[in-house]
């Protein structure tokens, strides 16, 4: 009985395992046959740049610092603006009064009435005496020493008004107030006292240093996109003002100077900004993301979708910017390369379009 029962079992045995493998191939084929999820979109041509970028520091076109060229009592202006006192931040308009001062001794001592009034008599008395020269009234001599009294008396009175304009601080262009030190209306302060710091940015410098490569293709005049992480949809523009012929033996670079463009005042002085200077074009070429390119052995490669497969394709790249590559070899126009899922391709992967 035992005989017949193993007997019995090799021979179940015997006829189940071609079932099992023929169970098991039929497995191993679905799992072959299921198709990855694929976005492809397709190549075209279009216009690449390249940039080199470097960083830098901007720096207010113009700066001054305003003192006091009197001592005298304090004031300062409104701003007529808003109706108050001038503050941090306003903008101030080319020869608009700031701050003035009193000083009652100093100014009486500068006498600009009496000039004034020694002026227009000075003026009389050359009227007069040109008028009897004509006549034959009086010498050429007399005529020239009252001609000299009014120049002497007219250069009193232009001293006079210069001594007055001392006791107002003017500002000497249009910019912002970023300085104000705190000084307390009416009370006396010193000549030569700093009362309010100025800046004009609606221009920016800012100092670069560029690699020695692109010495020669980097010019004077060529336009800049300048950016800043507080602006992320903002693009300014800005012009190489100065390059230096002189490349740095210890850092290889040289160094030239921006002029930012920045009327709508968006950038601050001494902001840190990223500067991108084009130094070649492509007005149309075959440009994929860089994000798509998957590297290996034998070099870059991307995967193209035909006839329901995944194709390896090495390429050959030229130009590239930030987020883009020029292909120059491997890729043709209206081709269909894989932009997402082909992290987990192989050549000649079963793929599905998912998203054009």
């Amino acid at each position: 009985m035992e005989s017949k029962f193993k007997k019995s079992s090799k021979w179940i045995l015997a006829a189940l395992i071609p079932f099992m493998a023929a169970c098991g191939n039929q497995g191993n084929q679905v799992n072959s046959d299921l198709a990855i999820p694929v976005s492809v979109s397709d190549v075209v041509k279009k216009p690449i740049i390249q940039y080199i970028s470097t960083t830098g520091t901007a720096t207010a076109a113009s700066q001054t610092t305003l003192n006091t060229e009197m001592a005298g009592i304090y004031f300062l202006v409104k701003n007529p603006k808003t109706g108050s006192d001038f503050k941090l931040g306003d903008i101030v308009e080319k020869g608009q009064v700031i701050v003035r001062l009193e000083n009652p001794e100093s100014e009486n001592s500068i006498a600009i009435k009496t000039k004034k009034l020694n002026l227009d008599i000075s003026e009389l008395e050359f009227q007069k005496q040109k008028s009897l020269y004509e006549k034959g009234g009086v010498t050429l001599r007399e005529m020239k020493n009252s001609e000299v009294a009014l120049a002497t008396a007219n250069t009193d009175f232009e001293n006079a008004k210069i001594q007055l304009a001392k006791f107002q601080v003017i500002s000497p262009f249009k910019g912002a107030i970023v300085d104000l030190p705190q000084v307390t209306s009416g009370t006396r302060v010193i000549a030569n006292a700093a009362v309010v710091t100025l800046m004009d940015y609606s221009k920016l410098l800012m100092e670069i240093n560029l690699p020695e490569k692109n010495i020669t293709t980097i010019n004077v005049g060529q336009e800049v996109n300048i950016t800043n992480y507080t602006l992320p949809k903002d693009t300014l523009k800005a012009r190489i003002n100065e390059l230096s012929p002189v490349v740095s033996t210890e850092t290889r670079t040289f160094k030239g100077k921006l002029v930012i463009d920045n009327a709508a005042l968006k950038l601050r002085p001494g902001m840190f900004v990223k500067a991108d200077i084009e130094v070649a074009r492509r007005d149309s070429a075959i440009v994929i993301s860089k994000d798509i390119i998957v590297s290996g052995n034998r070099g870059k490669a991307v995967y193209i979708v035909e006839k329901g497969a995944s194709r390896e394709r090495i390429i050959t790249t030229g130009l590239e910017n930030e987020t883009s590559v020029e292909v120059i070899e491997g890729l043709k126009k209206n081709e269909r390369v894989v932009t997402k899922g082909f992290e987990t391709l192989r050549n000649n992967s079963k793929v599905k379009i998912i998203n054009q």
